[in-house]
């Protein structure tokens, strides 16, 4: 039986992967700081089942509070770190609060581990760090050095730490680069939840551009399946995509979702 604290732990993947970990006998820390991104009451109805299991206890703070971090850290035999402020869009209009949530959040977390001496870390990133590369399929070995947003940048710079970190100290870390991943749970404005929502209260949609963009859909589970498989495994610094292998076009996806609800989209092009 592990320790393991988990950042983010009221979000989407947090609450999934909590559920898994303690399902197979470990204990969770869960840090989370509720924030407005997205209204409070879905992140505690993510956490509902959890809050009554004795192998779980959530604390509200923020990851940049140094105290609070270092007394979690102390008592955790693995850090996931999920916590981040997310979304390409809102970075652009807020890049100072990304940049302090994101990095200075990630830089408080590999501090404690240093000062504690604990080992054992895996970071969430994001496919968004490849930019507009242009080699298909992705590959880990592919520069990743034109960030096109900040929320980009700061995943960049948190590969970038962590790998800092291993080098100095011998902190294991893996870094998951995450393609849009769906769900039960997915946060309200991505976009197969924010459809799904309107197509099924007969709303208009908006659709960029002609529909042809493509994005890898990952679920939910085999986003968990990964993670497990990483924690059995870390050793070293890794970064590891973590998608499925094929991509799904805006237009099929609005199919998809409508047909499913047996419903006609409202497209407005954008």
């Amino acid at each position: 039986r592990k320790t393991i604290l988990i950042t983010g732990c009221a979000g989407f993947i947090g609450s999934n992967l909590a559920e898994k970990l303690i399902s197979n006998g470990n204990y969770i820390i869960g840090i989370d700081n509720f924030d407005s991104y997205y209204s409070r009451e879905i992140k505690e109805k993510n956490i509902s089942q959890l809050v009554s299991s004795s192998n779980f206890k959530i604390i509200e703070d923020d990851i940049r509070n140094q105290k609070v971090m270092e007394n979690l850290i102390s008592e955790s035999d693995i850090i996931i770190h999920l916590a981040a402020r997310a979304g390409v869009r809102p970075s652009i209009e807020n890049p100072m609060l990304y940049q302090s949530v994101n990095i200075e959040g990630t830089n408080v977390i590999l501090e404690a581990m240093r000062k504690l001496n604990k080992k054992k870390l895996i970071f969430a990133s994001s496919s968004s760090v490849y930019g507009n590369n242009k080699s298909i399929p992705f590959s880990e070995k592919d520069s990743v050095d034109f960030p096109i947003s900040p929320y980009a940048a700061t995943k960049k710079s948190g590969e970038l730490l962590c790998y800092t970190y291993h080098h100095l100290f011998g902190i294991d870390v893996a870094c998951l680069r995450f393609f849009t991943v769906y769900g039960p749970r997915q946060r309200p404005e991505m976009a197969i939840h924010l459809f799904t929502d309107l197509i099924e209260k007969v709303l208009e949609i908006k659709m960029f551009g002609d529909g042809s963009t493509a994005r890898d859909y990952t679920y939910i589970d085999d986003i968990i399946q990964g993670i497990e498989c990483v924690i059995e495994n870390l050793k070293g610094y890794n970064i590891y995509n973590f998608g499925e292998n094929q991509t799904t076009t805006l237009k099929e996806l609005i199919n998809i979702i409508s047909k499913k609800l047996g419903k006609n989209p409202i497209i407005k092009t954008m």
